[in-house]
């Protein structure tokens, strides 16, 4: 077998392979004395039709497969003997396959770029001097009274005011055509919450009970909802109940009942040190960042097209799930896909880059995880795919979803290796920003 690889940037090879008649004439010969095994032919014992004749039938359909076994088998070996590390589809031209001739053929693909790096470790960055504040402690805590609130029927009141959390039935239609979505009962709505264009709530606001009222609601042009967006709905709204929302109290019986605490100052603890938790992770997440832009700005180079094209995709997926997650309430969820895309180039470029610089030095500092490591990540991930965990599961059974979760475990432990060994310089806070009513911003 002759190979010829040819560098046609640093990131794309061409390689040319031709394979002599010899070889040729044996792999037909092969080829079809396991087809004659295989087939049966009117008139013939099995196995005992004669090649002419298997070739008037099965002449076109032996040439493809064999074709594409020798290509396969031949870029394959290629491949693991050069140490060429693929990151797209080869591109095949081959030429005329045919019993007692050489047969030749060429391939074009991207490659992993070889990439020197030096001075990664000692990174100077900086970490804002941040603490947990009384403040902020008492405002998780009145998060967490708030996802405990019940909301109970107003009595002796019909008129509905901002505020209110209101029952309502509603019918949509556009054009006079109903569209999917357009039809709720009993859907509860926080009048003045925000939650829905301010159309819909206006009209709600002043609405009494089980009277009937008509509204109008214009769709921006980049409503996520393409089916409403730019367009106009009339809806028919009937408020059926209102409700308030009632906050349980802050004392030691709610520390018991929703905090697993023995009193109201324990709940305060544990929530200081959660948030301390918090803001520490936060923090080294910043700082991994900051290595990170420090690693690609000095190490520039240019990452496969390929790798970078499927960047730019997840990147664009994760976007579609993000504005499909919003509902109808979300007037400001717009952008379109393309747009999304483009904004995700460069951001999907540098993400490579520091992908292949992490691989690189994970390579050079020997840092690797044990299949105990892989399969506890994929444990975990299981268990927050709640109902999806079945499905998560089988994915994640796949040898190709085990390497992706090796990788991954690999650039996290790079990363805090990286950390381990940065030099990290405190900073007080930037002053809090004045805007021209002299309120800070």
């Amino acid at each position: 077998m002759k190979i010829d690889v040819n560098e046609l940037s640093p990131v794309q090879r061409k390689v040319r392979v031709e394979l002599p008649a010899e070889t040729i004439t044996n792999e037909f010969s092969r080829a079809y004395q396991d087809l004659s095994r295989r087939v049966r032919i009117k008139g013939f014992r099995a196995g005992k039709a004669p090649r002419s004749v298997l070739q008037s039938v099965y002449g076109d359909e032996v040439k493809g497969q064999l074709r594409s076994r020798l290509v396969e088998d031949s870029l394959g070996e290629v491949i693991k003997e050069r140490g060429l590390h693929i990151v797209s589809r080869p591109e095949i031209e081959t030429g005329e396959l045919e019993d007692g001739r050489d047969f030749s053929f060429s391939a074009v693909f991207e490659v992993k770029p070889d990439i020197v790096v030096t001075n990664y470790v000692g990174a100077e960055v900086e970490k804002v001097r941040l603490s947990v504040t009384d403040e902020q402690v008492n405002q998780a805590l009145g998060r967490l009274q708030e996802s405990h609130a019940r909301l109970e029927p107003v009595e002796n009141r019909e008129l509905i005011q901002r505020g209110d959390f209101v029952v309502l039935d509603y019918v949509g239609s556009i054009a006079g055509k109903p569209f999917s979505g357009g039809r709720g009962e009993n859907y509860v709505l926080e009048v003045g919450g925000g939650k829905a264009l301010p159309q819909f709530e206006e009209a709600v606001a002043g609405l009494k009970l089980g009277e009937q009222r008509s509204v109008q609601v214009s769709y921006p042009e980049d409503f996520p909802n393409r089916e409403l967006a730019g367009k106009t709905a009339d809806f028919s709204v009937i408020a059926r109940e209102i409700k308030q929302k009632v906050m349980p109290s802050l004392d030691d019986d709610f520390a018991k009942d929703y905090g697993e605490c023995a009193s109201l100052d324990e709940l305060k603890g544990v929530i200081r040190t959660r948030l301390e938790s918090e803001l520490k992770q936060i923090q080294d997440e910043e700082l991994k960042d900051q290595i990170l832009n420090r690693l690609v700005d000095a190490h520039p180079f240019t990452p496969p097209p390929a790798m970078v094209d499927r960047q730019i995709r997840y990147l664009v997926e994760r976007y579609r799930g993000q504005m499909g997650s919003k509902t109808a309430a979300s007037p400001d969820a717009g952008g379109t896909t393309e747009e999304a895309r483009k904004a995700m180039e460069a951001r999907a470029i540098r993400q490579v880059q520091a992908t292949l610089l992490l691989e690189k030095i994970s390579e050079l500092e020997k840092i690797e995880v044990s299949d105990k490591d892989i399969q506890e990540r994929i444990d975990h991930l299981v268990r927050a795919a709640g109902e999806r965990a079945k499905t998560v599961r089988e994915i994640y059974s796949r040898p190709d979803a085990r390497e992706d979760v090796q990788a991954q475990l690999i650039s996290e432990r790079t990363l805090g290796f990286l950390l381990d060994r940065a030099t990290v310089k405190e900073v007080d806070p930037p002053p809090p920003k004045v805007d021209e009513e002299g309120k800070n911003s």
